[in-house]
């Protein structure tokens, strides 16, 4: 009874997978390299301030925004180049304009209330933005879709539209 019982647990120990977790894939950012001061304010006009509140509201700039319009907002703001219209989108003309899109950055602060759902909602319309704007630069000025890009490529996209994120928790 015991070999048997033995020969069960093993089968079913080789037979069964285990899931993967998932996540958000980030990476920490590199130390501030030598020379370069990490620690300079950031210009207003190059920050986009999003929060979410306790009742899982987005407030973006303040203002209550649709999570719906949260991608097209972050576009706005990363591509226009200080000239106060989109390069990509619908050329809308907008009032705040970050001075390049390698100086803007996105401060999204949520409260400590806030579901873990609206927080992932969040970051998945933020992550549909910069992959929108690297995918149209790539086509643009490499002339190639992002699966073919080599990695020099790629990398030049990536410093084209840096993801500069800042997350933060509020009370």
């Amino acid at each position: 009874m015991a070999d048997i019982a033995f020969l069960l647990l093993l089968f079913f120990l080789v037979a069964t997978t285990i899931s993967q977790e998932k996540g958000i894939v980030r990476k920490l950012p590199a130390p501030c390299p030598a020379g370069q001061d990490c620690n300079a304010d950031i210009h207003e006009r190059n920050l986009l301030h999003i929060l979410i509140n306790e009742k899982g509201e987005l407030l973006v700039d303040n203002k209550v925004t649709p999570l719906a319009s949260l991608k097209e907002k972050a576009v706005q703001f990363l591509d226009n180049n200080g000239k106060g219209v989109c390069n990509y989108c619908t050329g809308a003309k907008i009032s705040t304009a970050s001075d390049h899109p390698s100086k803007a950055v996105i401060s999204l602060s949520s409260h400590r209330l806030s579901s873990y759902a609206s927080f992932i909602s969040v970051q998945d319309e933020l992550t549909k933005a910069y992959k929108e704007l690297r995918t149209q630069y790539a086509i643009k000025k490499l002339g190639k879709t992002m699966e073919t890009l080599s990695e020099e490529e790629l990398k030049e996209v990536q410093q084209a539209y840096p993801f500069l994120v800042f997350e933060a928790t509020v009370d």
